[in-house]
């Protein structure tokens, strides 16, 4: 009889626990059990293993073979646990030498020739083992997402003979190189090309900024999508802590990491027929969303009013929080969603220009203002209309002086150095307390906002949300306190009331 541990780690949200490989060899009838909540892709493993194990050109024990995977309570599933299960059997069946197996954690998933294949969720995985301070096998496929991680001993395999050669004394595996420089950013778009709509660049600015939400609302051909596409041109690159959480989730979701440009913002933007749970993440196994794709980056809505209503309203606690907690009858998890909503909307269904040349009934008009309900509205910082161009802008942009992405970047990062400066996070996310110490008011610009209050009919959050949007415009201003101008013009962003009949009639 044999007993071999060795350590690896499974998939739980964001986190990586530790998951203990207890292999156990006994005399009796042939048998092969993996215990410890595997889910159906880990009970397959019996087959990929034994198959690996034999057309390596090791022997595999004719004997009762008993796989512990603990915790018992914690649910595994996925092939990661192939390597380490291929590992625990020939060390337990004394083919291998398992005095050096206790420092690593190991991760691969094995085909039917013993190749090593890529697994998902590695780089939770991988910053969870630098804490433990443990060395990692992984499979070479997943070498890009590994040279993420500075400050821990990576080395990659091709296959099941390749990590036994290794540890019975022979070639070591390679040792993956460590991080390089990241370049600088750069960006195929630019604010620039945007014609026109300075309102509108000025609002973009603010909210990059503070971190504000904002709705664009205009006929077609105005430029909407394209201000949103350009957002990330003038938002500051993620630090290397933010874009390893964002890194992280797209390799629990199994999405491409960028290696080479991993510091650019996320910029997400699914069509109006997504899924409620494809937008905040769900299903039997949770897995992330669209907004947590997006997290520290941005989530573009465009044609808000086409998307479903449960889809869209599902947005409210993540807008509020910056996390989403998924519960299933089986399983829980939480994600994070820390993201920048930018929405665009026509006008009314039909797309007009003005309210003057609609043509859209009224019926028609208050059926699509419903589809956006006022809770959701409240949650959104800035709300402007974008007017359609005039020709002279159309024609004669060359002469008209417009700041480039790179000018506004520079601005926008001014002001962010000063809110995380003053308070350690953005403007947008001050909890109650912070909006009493910083966003305090002097006589003229508290008797403006109480008018304004009364005269817009604006709930708490509202109030809120304005103070933030000033101290955002008084720290583009480098102003230390928020003067009357600032309260002004954050009201103007604020979506005014409107007609009982006519939502679009001021």
């Amino acid at each position: 009889m044999s007993l071999t541990q060795l350590t690896t780690r499974a998939q739980e949200g964001i986190d990586a626990p530790e998951v203990r490989v207890e292999v156990h060899i006994s005399i009796g009838l042939p048998a092969f059990t993996v215990v410890g909540l595997p889910e159906a892709a880990v009970r397959e493993a019996r087959d990929r293993v034994r198959s690996a194990i034999i057309n390596s050109g090791f022997q595999f024990p004719m004997r009762r073979i008993t796989v512990n995977l603990a915790p018992a309570n914690l649910p595994k599933e996925g092939g990661r646990y192939d390597l380490s299960i291929a590992l625990g059997i020939l060390a337990a069946s004394d083919q291998i030498d398992a005095s050096t197996l206790g420092n690593y954690d190991c991760y691969g998933e094995l085909a039917l020739s013993g190749e090593c294949r890529a697994v998902d969720g590695i780089l939770p995985a991988l910053i969870a083992s630098k804490r433990a301070n443990k060395q990692v096998i992984i499979p070479l496929a997943n070498q890009a997402e590994a040279t993420l991680v500075s400050g821990i001993p990576v080395f990659t395999s091709r296959s099941l003979v390749e990590v036994c050669t290794s540890l019975n004394g022979g070639p070591g595996l390679p040792l993956l190189d460590s991080p390089v420089a990241m370049a600088p950013l750069k960006f195929e778009l630019d604010l620039s090309e945007v014609y026109g709509q300075h309102q509108a660049k000025r609002a973009l600015e603010i909210a990059a900024s503070g971190g504000h939400h904002m709705l664009m609302m205009g006929p077609p051909g105005t430029g909407k999508s394209m201000l949103a596409q350009r957002l990330n041109t003038i938002l500051p690159p993620l630090s290397e802590s933010e874009a390893m959480s964002s890194a992280s989730i797209r390799s629990i979701g199994n999405k491409p990491v960028n290696s080479d440009n991993w510091l650019q913002r996320p910029f997400q933007s699914p069509h109006h027929t997504v899924s409620g749970v494809a937008l905040v993440g769900g299903g039997s196994i949770p897995k992330p969303g669209e907004i947590s794709l997006a997290h520290n980056g941005v989530l573009f809505l465009d044609e808000l009013t086409e998307f479903g209503r449960k889809s869209i309203e599902a947005l409210r606690e993540p807008l509020e929080t910056g996390k989403i907690h998924i519960s299933r009858a089986s399983r829980q998890a939480e994600f994070p969603a820390e993201f920048q909503l930018i929405a665009a909307m026509n006008p009314c269904p039909g797309g007009c220009e003005s309210i003057q040349t609609c043509i859209c009934s009224v019926e028609q008009l208050n059926r699509y203002r419903n589809k956006l309900s006022a809770p959701l509205l409240d949650r959104i910082d800035i709300q402007i209309e974008l007017p359609r161009l005039e020709h002279d802008e159309l024609l004669n942009h060359r002469n008209i002086a417009r700041h480039s992405s790179e000018l506004i970047r520079a601005r926008v990062i001014r002001a962010r150095s000063r809110q995380l400066e003053r308070q350690n996070c953005l403007n947008a996310r001050l909890s109650n307390h912070q909006i009493e110490q910083h966003c305090r008011l002097d006589e003229a610009s508290e008797t403006l906002l109480m008018t304004s209050i009364d005269r817009l009919r604006l709930t708490a959050r509202s109030y809120h949300k304005l103070l933030k949007l000033a101290r955002t415009i008084a720290d583009l201003a480098n102003e230390k306190d928020i003067r009357q101008a600032h309260i002004a013009e954050s009201i103007a962003y604020r979506r005014p009331e409107r007609h009982a009949s006519n939502p679009y009639i001021a």
